[in-house]
């Protein structure tokens, strides 16, 4: 083996051997890139608890119609007492009801016109003024609610809403579910993974989801946005969803 050739083996060795050395560092880079990559588990938690509303509201009015603005002002005033009265015999307190300001507008209905076309017409003015009472005997707010189909049928010139059934504290209930619901995701991601064979590590995330108020016995869908509150029934179920996310350690 001539010197020239010797020379050449032994540069193209240093290059191999360097080559297999960078090629060794570069994968031992990649490994442990892999190797740290952080992975994670998303779960959602739900809780409920039942609730009972300790409140509720009631709004009734009167509304008349007359040809002119004064006539329908006037006439409003002269029914306004039916009212008062009606308060005064279901026993509600002065302090307990709010009062509407008086309105006057024009009083639209719509004309019938030939080939089946109509068109929105004034017809007098119409006066209205309602009466909103608030009340922590839900009893007494239900039967009141009842008595009004009473005075309609008397042909006095009313108008109600059905009884809204409330909740005070509702931050309270929500911030002592948000802690059960966090607690039950906790453990679905514990459930899930055990048969995976990893454990769960630290939290990484969390938000809540919905908040529902709901009838007892109602059944939703646990979205993760939104929710509902439910103002007629005075027995409900308050629910919470969250979702949280979890490291995961092999």
């Amino acid at each position: 083996m001539n010197k020239e050739l010797a020379r050449a083996l032994i540069a193209l060795g240093v290059l191999l051997a360097l080559g297999m050395s960078a090629a060794a560092f570069i994968f031992g880079i990649q490994a442990k890139n892999i190797g740290a990559g952080r992975q994670s588990i998303s779960v959602k938690g739900l809780a409920e608890k039942n609730v009972v509303a300790n409140y509720a509201e009631w709004k009734i009015g009167v509304q008349v119609i007359a040809p002119t603005f004064a006539e329908a002002l006037a006439k409003l005033r002269k029914t306004r007492p039916i009212l008062d009265q009606f308060f005064v015999k279901h026993e509600f307190a002065k302090s307990a009801l709010k009062e509407s300001e008086e309105t006057v507008t024009p009083n639209m209905v719509m004309e019938d016109l030939p080939g089946g076309r109509t068109r929105q017409v004034q017809r007098g003015f119409s006066a209205a003024q309602s009466i909103l009472v608030t009340s922590t005997d839900l009893a007494k707010i239900t039967k009141i609610s009842k008595d009004a189909l009473q005075l309609e049928a008397d042909g006095q010139p009313v108008f109600y809403d059905s009884p809204l059934y409330l909740v005070s504290n509702l931050e309270d209930i929500k911030m002592s579910l948000i802690g059960a619901a966090t607690e039950n995701a906790s453990k679905r991601a514990n459930e899930f993974a055990k048969y995976g064979g990893v454990k769960v590590g630290a939290m990484r995330s969390a938000s809540q989801g919905a908040f529902y108020i709901l009838p007892v016995g109602t059944v939703v869908d646990a979205n993760e946005y939104g929710g509902t509150y439910d103002k007629t029934t005075i027995d409900k179920v308050a629910r919470v969803v969250v979702t949280i996310e979890y490291n995961i350690e092999r």
